[in-house]
């Protein structure tokens, strides 16, 4: 706990036997209350190393539902037991649990609602091997993101994030795609909620155990991500109203 908040990190995992142990060692456990790992239907030995390594918060999706679905059992779990902080933290060891005490404390010290670990704050990605086809596209969707929106993030698309529980319920993230442009539309209910997103410069590693979606899934997911913000320009701006902006 920080300032008697409850801290809860969930771990949306699918075959994450590699990196699982890796990640979960390095979780600063002097503030971090709570750890829930959900399985989407893993066919590696996940779930038998979450175990081992003394995760007692387990679920299991018994088919594969999709990243998105993954994260709506996590925050469900983590508001039922109560988390006034829910951290998103990928069990595939791309980013460190070391930063974990920077984000929680801005939100525990009622600085912001939200922190957003940020790959391309001090070129973190490149030098950890992101692809550079990967950073170039990045690139481009968070300038038109950041247009469309009238926000100014250095990138809307990692998977490391801080969330104050005020935030989460005030959002309809079950509204949201089962799959992997659920996390921009998170943001875009965020910012369609008027709470303010911290950036913090954030190393991460690209190396054969992370996950990482294939060239086709990257475009699909690319215009998702396009549509997502459109949706939130014509809300915003001439009350074309989208669903995943009801209360």
């Amino acid at each position: 706990m920080i300032n008697n908040k409850k801290i809860i990190v969930i771990l949306p995992a699918y075959n994450a036997e590699k990196t699982l142990e890796k990640t979960y060692n390095e979780i600063p456990f002097d503030i971090v209350d709570e750890v829930i790992l959900v399985d989407d239907n893993s066919t590696d030995q996940t779930i038998e190393i979450a175990k081992r390594i003394g995760i007692k918060n387990i679920i299991k999706h018994e088919k594969n539902l999709g990243y998105g679905a993954n994260q709506k059992t996590c925050y469900n779990e983590a508001l039922t037991q109560n988390a006034d902080i829910v951290v998103m933290l990928h069990p595939d060891y791309q980013y460190t649990p070391k930063l974990i005490h920077s984000m929680c404390y801005l939100i525990a010290n009622d600085v912001y609602k939200v922190v957003l670990g940020s790959r391309i704050l001090g070129m973190g990605a490149i030098k950890g091997g992101m692809p550079y086809y990967k950073y170039f596209f990045n690139r481009i969707l968070t300038f038109s993101q950041n247009i469309l929106m009238n926000q100014k993030l250095s990138e809307y698309h990692t998977g490391f994030r801080t969330y104050s529980s005020e935030v989460l319920k005030s959002i309809n993230y079950l509204n949201n795609s089962d799959n992997f442009v659920f996390d921009n539309q998170v943001i875009a209910q965020i910012c369609y909620n008027g709470f303010d997103i911290a950036e913090i410069s954030c190393p991460t590693k690209y190396f054969k155990e992370a996950s990482s979606i294939n060239f086709k899934r990257s475009v699909i997911y690319g215009l998702g991500v396009l549509l997502t913000s459109l949706q939130y320009f014509l809300s915003k701006k001439l009350n074309i109203h989208s669903k995943i902006f009801d209360s």
